[in-house]
């Protein structure tokens, strides 16, 4: 009995021993983590490409819309296009009933007609007639001169004759004038105006496309009564096509023509399409706060319609090598400034590094001055500010290299605007 008496006591022994080497250990393993500080969630730098985006929702728009209106009353008697339908320049769009204006030009269609038919030929019979008068007055002059100066017939008769002679060449000047009036002459040319301002006037009924394009809106139907300046079809125009953006006030300073940008209509978003900027509003809207950008897509995708939703990627800076930090690494850092601070862990301690920033977005920014690759920084952002560790604390980064922004298509990571 005493014997397993003794083998108990040293198995409990034993075992309090073992638990107090544990402890111990425990101890250690905790005195040496508190010694090197808390464990923070923080990056390491890396450098890479860096793409700055700005990303904005606007709408596909033509550059110019037509709108085509009745320059006369009437009654529409024919609409030959539809909404899309593709027309060119002198295409017949709308046909209006003009009765009046087809009686009038029915009317100076007939004068022209009688003039030349009936009128200029009777003059020119009359002028023949004149001129035949004439010729027979000069010869009955001529013989009673000669008689005159034989004494045979009176001083009186041969200026009876001579008189004679001035009607007829009146009677003919007045026929020959009568004739050039009218063949080509002051009367035909009236005519002829007549003419074609009746025809002008018809062809106001007939409204044709001046432009080439789609037919967008259609406004009239075949029996509706249109007036002048009505507006019967919206026409946009072919050119090259356009996204119209209303971009955020604060992003006016990197919006700049030429810049390249990336299109993703709602409707096929898995059909992208380049577009550049090729204008910028020299305005703000006061009321929105926004600025209009111009987007030029040219040639445009077979699949893109006015007024078509449409998220578009701009391009606002580029870096072919940099560093970037997460912005919640950032400490002191200023909206329009380019000067921040970093907890930077160098040999496990905290240091308050003053950084320059350049490219600057929504999720990274890029550090011109102040780090280098491999630095190792704390994520503040996602600290309190009672946790948040002062210069010179012991510390400890759990966390993983800081994504290098750039292109999506180069598997990077962009820098966005809003």
């Amino acid at each position: 009995m005493a014997e397993q008496g003794d083998r108990r006591r040293v198995a409990v022994g034993r075992t309090w021993l073992a638990v107090a080497a544990a402890l111990l250990l425990l101890l250690a393993v905790w005195g040496a983590l508190r010694l090197r500080g808390p464990l923070l969630p923080g990056y390491t730098v890396a450098s890479g490409p860096l793409v700055q985006n700005v990303v904005a929702t606007g709408r596909v728009a033509a550059p110019s819309r037509i709108q085509v209106g009745a320059e006369i009353a009437g009654l529409v008697l024919e609409r030959r296009v539809m909404d899309g339908d593709r027309v060119a320049p002198g295409d017949v769009l709308v046909v209006l009933r003009a009765r009046d204006l087809e009686a009038r030009r029915d009317e100076a269609r007939a004068a022209l007609a009688a003039l030349r038919e009936a009128e200029r030929p009777d003059a020119e019979a009359r002028e023949r007639q004149a001129r035949a008068d004439l010729a027979q007055a000069e010869r009955e002059l001529v013989r009673r001169r000669e008689l005159g100066e034989r004494q045979l017939v009176s001083r009186e008769s041969v200026e009876l004759a001579a008189q004679a002679v001035v009607a007829a060449r009146a009677a003919a000047e007045q026929a020959r004038l009568a004739v050039a009036a009218l063949a080509g002459g002051a009367r035909e040319a009236q005519a002829r105006e007549r003419l074609a301002a009746a025809e002008a006037d018809l062809a106001r009924a007939v409204v044709r496309a001046t432009v080439p394009g789609t037919v967008l809106v259609r406004s009239v139907e075949p029996g509706d009564t249109v007036t002048p300046g009505e507006v019967l079809l919206e026409i946009a125009r072919d050119a090259p096509g356009e996204v119209l953006l209303a971009l955020d006030e604060k992003n006016l300073d990197r919006i700049a023509p030429g810049q390249s940008a990336t299109c993703i209509a709602d409707a096929f978003p898995d059909r992208p399409f380049p577009a550049t900027v090729h204008h910028v509003a020299p305005a703000v809207d006061p009321a929105r706060g926004t600025v209009d950008v111009r987007l030029r897509i040219d040639p445009a995708p077979g699949f893109v319609r006015q007024d078509m939703t449409v998220t578009a990627t701009l391009v606002t800076g580029r870096r072919d090598s940099t560093l970037a930090v997460p912005n919640d690494a950032l400490v002191d850092a200023d909206a329009g400034s380019d000067r921040a601070r970093v907890l930077r862990v160098r040999d496990g301690r905290v240091q308050r590094v003053p950084v320059r920033l350049g490219l600057r977005g929504l999720a990274m920014s890029e550090v011109v001055e102040g780090l280098a690759a491999g630095d190792r920084v704390v994520a503040a952002g996602a600290l309190d500010a009672a946790t948040l560790p002062a210069d010179g604390d012991r510390v400890r980064i759990e966390g993983q290299p800081a994504p290098v922004a750039g292109d999506a298509r180069r598997g990077e990571v962009p820098v966005q605007f809003d």
